[in-house]
C-alpha cells in the first residue's frame, strides 16, 4: 500500500513539472500580446490626394565640340609663317600655317610666260586656218599645247594652295606643336581646331528605354563646373545596338554661346520618359514587399491596418498606387520596421 501511495505521488508530481512550462509560456504570450495591443507606435502619415509623377532617366554623358579636326599639312615642307595665337577665335578661311613655296612660285613665274605664248600661237593660227592658210591639223597641235600650259597652271596653282593652311570652318585653335621654321609633313599634328557652339552630347541608352528616346526628344544636361541646366535636343539615334555594351548610341546638340560647356568633359543627363497623368502616389518606403506582392499601412481609428495595393511607375522617391487606396486614405510612412496589424499608432507629422 505504501508503494502504491509513492508511485501515485511521483506520477502527481510529473503531469504538475509537464504542465508547468506550458502554463508559464501561455501566461508570458498572453502578456505579449497584451503589451503588443497596448503599445503605441508614433509615426509620420500622408492624406492621400492626386498628384503628377514622371519616370525620369539618368545617364553619363560626354561633351563634344560640333566639329573638331586636328590641322596638319597635305605636303612636307618649312613652316614660313604661323598666323594664329594659341586658343584664339578663327573664322572659316582664315590662312593659319605658311609653308615655303618660292620654288612653286618661281615655277608658276614660268608657266605664265609659257602659257600667254601658247595663246598668241593660238590665235594667230586661228586667225590663219579661218583664212585657209593652215591646216586643221597644225592648228589643232597649237590648241592641244595651250590646254597643256593650263593643266600646268592649274596643277602648280593646287601644289601652292597645300601650302597654305586654311581653317576649314569658324572655331577655337588649341595649343600649337610647331614653330616657324619647323620642318612639317602630313604625319606632324599643328594644332586641333574645335567649333564649340553648337555642342555635341554623346550617351548610352539602355536598351530597356530604346522606344522611349526618339529624334526631337529635349534632354537636360548638367557639367559639374556649373549649376545651370541645359536643354538639348536629340538629333542622331544609332541604328543597331553595340553589341559589346547592349546600349544604343544617341546624341543630342545644344547651343553653348556662353561656352560653359567644354568639348571632352563629363556630363550629367536627364531624360522624362514616361510623363504620367494625375495618379496616387506615396513615398517609396512606405510600401512594404509581401510574399504575395505589396501592401501598405492604412491608419484607421487609432490603428495600423495593412492594406494590398497594386504598384505603377516608380521613381527614387515616389511610387504610384493603381489599387488598394482612395483620395483621403491615411498612409504611414515611417516607423514601418515597428508595424503589426492592429497595433496603436499616434501621429505624430502629417506629410
Amino acid at each position: 500500500m505504501k508503494k502504491k501511495y509513492i508511485y501515485w505521488s511521483l506520477a502527481a508530481a510529473a503531469v504538475i513539472l509537464l504542465a508547468l512550462p506550458k502554463i508559464t509560456w501561455q501566461s508570458e504570450k498572453e502578456n505579449s500580446n497584451s503589451f503588443s495591443q497596448n503599445r503605441s507606435v508614433s509615426a509620420e502619415v500622408l492624406i492621400v490626394s492626386k498628384s503628377e509623377l514622371s519616370e525620369k532617366l539618368f545617364l553619363n554623358a560626354s561633351l563634344m565640340g560640333d566639329e573638331e579636326i586636328d590641322l596638319r599639312s597635305e605636303i612636307s615642307g618649312k613652316v614660313t609663317a604661323i598666323n594664329f595665337k594659341e586658343g584664339s577665335r578663327v573664322k572659316k578661311g582664315d590662312l593659319l600655317v605658311k609653308i615655303y613655296d618660292k620654288d612653286l612660285q618661281a615655277q608658276l613665274d614660268r608657266i605664265d610666260s609659257q602659257l600667254k605664248l601658247a595663246e598668241e600661237k593660238e590665235y594667230r593660227s586661228r586667225m590663219l586656218l579661218e583664212q585657209e592658210l593652215i591646216s586643221q591639223e597644225e592648228y589643232d597641235i597649237l590648241l592641244n599645247e595651250l590646254k597643256v600650259r593650263k593643266a600646268d597652271k592649274a596643277l602648280l596653282e593646287a601644289q601652292i594652295e597645300k601650302t597654305e593652311i586654311r581653317a576649314p570652318f569658324s572655331g577655337i585653335v588649341g595649343l600649337r606643336s610647331i614653330s616657324e621654321g619647323s620642318f612639317i609633313n602630313s604625319s606632324v599634328s599643328i594644332a586641333i581646331l574645335t567649333k564649340t557652339d553648337p555642342i555635341k552630347i554623346d550617351f548610352a541608352l539602355p536598351i530597356k528605354h530604346a522606344d522611349k528616346v526618339k529624334t526631337g526628344t529635349v534632354i537636360k544636361v548638367s557639367v559639374p563646373n556649373s549649376e545651370e541646366v541645359f536643354k538639348a535636343e536629340v538629333y542622331a539615334i544609332d541604328p543597331k545596338i553595340d553589341p559589346t555594351t547592349r546600349t544604343l548610341k544617341v546624341r543630342a546638340r545644344t547651343e553653348n554661346k556662353s561656352e560653359i560647356l567644354l568639348p571632352g568633359s563629363y556630363a550629367e543627363i536627364e531624360i522624362l520618359i514616361n510623363e504620367n497623368a494625375e495618379s496616387y502616389t506615396v513615398p517609396t518606403e512606405s510600401v512594404i514587399p509581401d510574399i504575395s506582392g505589396e501592401m501598405v499601412y492604412l491608419y484607421k481609428s487609432g490603428k495600423a491596418m495593412p492594406v494590398k495595393v497594386e504598384m505603377g511607375m516608380r521613381t527614387n522617391t515616389q511610387v504610384q498606387i493603381l489599387n488598394g487606396i482612395s483620395e483621403g486614405d491615411t498612409v504611414i510612412t515611417s516607423a514601418i520596421i515597428q508595424l503589426r496589424p492592429g497595433i496603436n499608432v499616434s501621429i505624430k507629422n502629417y506629410r
